[in-house]
C-alpha cells in the first residue's frame, strides 16, 4: 500500500465541512511525520521531496511561489527559485496537499472550481496542511510553553518564515490576534490597562 493512498484514505468519499477539511489535513500531516520518523523540529524538506512519487525543480523567474503537475510517472513540483528557503519549504508542503487531493478533487471540491472565492479557501486549506506539516501543534505549544515565545526565534527553529510562524500561533490560540488600527485597536486596549495597571 503506497504513502500516498495511505494519506488520501484519511478524508472519507463525501463532500465534507471546512472543520472536516481541515481536521483531515492535520491528520494526513501527522501520518506524513509519523511514518517518515520525524520527532522534532526542523522537519527536513527530504520528507517530501523524497517521496517516491514527488520530483521537485525549481525555476526562476515564476509567477507563483508554486505549483505541480502529473507528469508521468511523478508529480512534478515546481519552486520559485527567487524566494527564501524558508518560503520554499512552505510551499513544497503546499503543493504536496493539492497532490494529495487531486484524486478527491472532483468530489469534495468541484463545487469550488467555479468560485474565486472558494478556490482561495483550497489555497487557505493547503496552507494549513504545510503549517501542520512544518509546525506540529505539539511541538510549537511545547516550545511555546516551554518559553521560547519570539516569533522570529521559534520561525528559525522551525525552519519557516515569521509570518509563517505567526499565523500558526493564532491557529492555535497561542497569542491574540490584534486589529491594525481603528477605534477598537487591541494595542491601544492593552496598552490602556497596562497604564491603568501602573497608575
Amino acid at each position: 500500500m503506497s504513502l500516498l493512498y495511505e494519506l488520501r484514505r484519511l478524508a472519507p468519499a463525501r463532500p465534507l465541512t471546512a472543520i472536516e477539511a481541515y481536521s483531515v489535513a492535520e491528520r494526513q500531516a501527522t501520518l506524513l511525520l509519523q511514518l517518515s520518523n520525524v520527532t522534532e523540529a526542523p522537519v527536513p524538506s527530504q520528507v517530501v521531496s523524497g517521496l517516491p512519487f514527488i520530483k521537485v525543480a525549481v525555476r526562476m523567474p515564476m509567477a507563483s511561489s508554486g505549483a505541480s503537475k502529473w507528469i508521468k510517472p511523478r508529480w512534478v513540483v515546481l519552486l520559485n527559485g527567487l524566494e527564501p528557503p524558508a518560503r520554499q519549504r512552505f510551499s513544497l508542503a503546499h503543493e504536496l496537499k493539492h497532490v494529495i487531493d487531486h484524486k478527491t478533487s472532483n468530489g469534495l471540491w468541484r463545487p469550488w472550481a467555479e468560485n474565486p472565492i472558494a478556490r482561495r479557501r483550497i489555497e487557505q486549506l493547503c496552507d494549513y496542511f504545510a503549517g501542520c506539516l512544518l509546525m506540529p501543534r505539539p511541538w510549537v505549544k511545547a516550545a511555546y510553553c516551554g518559553g521560547t515565545q519570539d516569533v522570529v526565534e521559534l520561525a528559525k527553529r522551525f525552519q519557516v518564515s515569521p509570518q509563517a510562524m505567526q499565523v500558526r500561533l493564532l491557529q492555535l490560540g497561542l497569542i491574540e490576534p490584534y486589529e491594525r488600527c481603528g477605534s477598537n485597536d487591541l494595542y491601544f486596549r492593552s496598552a490602556s490597562s497596562s497604564i491603568e495597571l501602573a497608575a
